[in-house]
């Protein structure tokens, strides 16, 4: 099992943790609401599947530190890795002397338990080096075990990670931790909305590339949008472009509908990665195509 740097407590805590304080600051709660949502994904028992993990409505300010944990129904599927998302790579790697002795994502996987530590941290004073971007913060990989039904689904759900708020407290954790220490070295903690995500068993799409290629050239505009669309795949805020906009609109309009929401020409146009509905797969696709991942969309 991984351990960091040990995130021990609040992200000040952690911090903390490998400085020559012996004093936690002050907690103080900003006003921003940070977005956390998982994906809802299919796959066969047997099979493998991956689950995006995703961050909404950074704050100007920025996050230094995150402290998560995931649980799911190990008796459903099985967790193999999880891999750190494009906006956990800011640049702070390569100047965090920590990062020599532990990575700045990191995680800490309890199988048998059904639990995952999610992770990202930096000692960097400088803001620029912090996570600044909405987009996926890392993606969650595993199989469905074998024998599983169809139509089972295993939640994949964001919960405090157990653990005593700071290393010898006695007090145990009762809050996700996301947020940063300011230059009066307190702790900044931004309040986190979750949408937990889900892994159903059974195929809900079946989707091959010929049925893709097919649909691809015959979706228009004037067949699923109104007239004047711009007809871009991709293009979910219809700005006429495809970028990494698009992807976080998408990603906001799942975690925040009531105050993010596609039209029906932008739901038209996000709707790219070849199976039924808006999901955060699709804002993945987008990444990967501005990536140079994905050819087309």
């Amino acid at each position: 099992m991984k351990t960091k740097k040990i995130v021990v407590g609040a992200i000040a805590a952690s911090m903390l943790s490998l400085s020559v304080c012996s004093f936690a600051p002050a907690a103080i709660a900003a006003g921003e609401t940070v977005q956390i949502s998982a994906s809802d994904e299919a796959a066969n028992a047997g099979e493998n599947f991956s689950v995006t993990v995703s961050l909404a409505d950074i704050p100007a300010t920025r996050i230094a530190g995150l402290d998560v944990a995931v649980k799911f129904d190990s008796s459903v599927i099985t967790v193999d890795s999880v891999k750190a998302g494009p906006i956990t790579e800011t640049g702070a790697a390569g100047k965090d002397a920590s990062a020599s002795s532990a990575p700045l994502f990191d995680y800490e996987l309890n199988a048998s338990e059904g639990t995952i530590n999610l992770m990202w941290t930096t000692l960097l004073e400088d803001s620029s080096y912090w996570i600044k971007d909405d987009g996926v913060f890392c993606t969650i990989n595993g199989k469905v075990n074998a024998g599983v039904a169809n139509g089972t689904k295993a939640k994949i759900e964001f919960v405090p990670t157990v653990r005593e708020t700071r290393s010898g407290s006695g007090e145990a954790n009762d809050q996700i931790s996301c947020g940063y220490i300011d230059k009066d070295n307190n702790q900044v903690e931004y309040k986190v909305s979750v949408k937990n995500g889900s892994v159903t068993v059974g195929e809900t799409v079946t989707t091959t590339t010929t049925t893709t290629t097919t649909t691809t050239t015959t979706t228009t505009s004037s067949d699923v949008t109104p007239t004047g669309s711009t007809g871009l795949r991709g293009d979910a805020n219809c700005d006429k472009q495809v970028n990494m906009a698009d992807a976080v609109f998408i990603m906001q309009s799942i975690a925040n509908p009531d105050k993010y929401k596609l039209t029906t020409e932008g739901e038209a146009n996000a709707d790219v990665d070849g199976t039924a509905g808006i999901t955060n797969k699709d804002a993945l696709t987008i990444q990967q195509y501005k990536l140079g991942l994905v050819q087309a969309l």
